[in-house]
Order: structure tokens, then sequence, then C-alpha cells
């Protein structure tokens, strides 16, 4: 029997989940949360045999979580599902060594297969995402470029971007424009947007 923990927020979409994999006679949802912070929590207490994480959850998203769970139980396999093919979301997936990365609207017997896959240690990569990720423009920002992004699109202002990354106000500044000039953005809204549409703030 292969045991599932399902992280995904929305409460509907989790319990349709749920339903439709207890279904199958060799899958068993032993534990649900809504949040990526609770994961770990609950992986350690049913000791699950794979872990279907979604992309963005409050509290942690499902890449944090998948690195928590790979330090602390590591034969626990991880399966990631998104409802945006971002092919940076598919490359930091893979650099934190998931087992799987499938879109939402994968067809129930498909999700099924990739559990399965996955628990037998192979890995399973949704050919939309696959394609996308092969075609898609590399970043041009720089990993610190990317973090004061992150932080603007989330509202932050400048003092609070210096306080969260333990830098000066000038250097978030630098970084703002330098990002700003590299994607040839108008202003830093805009420069979030543009890098939101390409898939480089996953």
């Amino acid at each position: 029997m292969i045991r599932i923990l399902l992280a995904e927020d929305m409460h509907m979409l989790r319990g349709a989940l749920a339903a439709l994999l207890n279904l199958e006679a060799d899958l068993e949802v032993v534990a649900e949360v809504a949040r990526g912070d609770a994961v770990l929590p609950a992986a350690l207490a049913h000791q699950p045999t794979v872990a279907v994480l979604d992309l963005d959850m409050p509290g942690a998203d499902g890449l944090s979580a998948a690195r928590d769970l790979a330090a602390a139980l590591p034969d626990c396999r991880v399966l990631i599902l998104t409802a945006l093919g971002r092919p940076e979301a598919l490359r930091s997936a893979l650099a934190a060594r998931v087992g799987g990365f499938m879109l939402k609207d994968a067809q129930p017997d498909q999700l099924a297969a990739a559990i399965r896959s996955v628990a037998a240690g192979e890995h399973v990569i949704d050919p939309k995402l696959a394609a996308a990720a092969l075609t898609a423009r590399t970043s041009p920002l720089t990993p610190r470029e990317s973090d004061v992004l992150r932080l603007a699109a989330g509202g932050a202002e400048i003092e609070e971007m210096a306080d969260a990354l333990h830098l000066s106000q000038g250097t978030v500044r630098n970084y703002l424009g330098a990002a700003v000039t590299k994607l040839d953005a108008r202003n830093r809204l805009d420069a979030v947007r543009i890098a939101r549409e390409q898939g480089w703030l996953a």
C-alpha cells in the first residue's frame, strides 16, 4: 500500500483529490494538510510513502516543504502539483530533487500513475511542463535581484526588504535598479510583472 500525504490549501480540491486517490486499491491518503509548514509534522506523524504537495501554499511553499522532508524523511518521495507551468519552478523542483512535477489539470488516472512511479523511485514530469522548460529563456537576474523582486511582489517597502535580506537600503535600491534595467521595465512593479510572466520568481 502506498501511503500518501496530501498538502493543498484549497479545501474542496484537497477533499476531491483525497476521495479520488482513496478509490485506488493500492493508494491510501493517510494525512491531509492545508499549509506548507504543516507538511513536516504530519509526515513525521504518519510516515507517508509519497507526499503530494501543492507548489503554492501559505506557511511555506511546496519546494520548501520538499526540502524539509528530504532532510528529515529521506525515504519519503515528493510529487509537486502546480496550477501554473512555470519553467523556473520546474528547475527549482529538480534542484530540490523532487520525484515528480505535475500540472493540477492532469487526469486522475495520470496522477495515480505518477504517484506509483514516484513511489517506485522513478521521476515523473508533466510533458507540457518539460516542453515549456526547454523553450523558456534563462533568467538574467542574479539570485539577490530575484530575492528583492519577490519581496517587492509581496508589497514590501525598501526598509522591509533591507531587514529581510540583511542588506542596506542603498544596496536593495541598487538590486532593484539592476533588475528593472535588465528586464527593460518601466519600474519595479513592471519588473515584477515581467519576471512573473517568464516564470523567474518561482
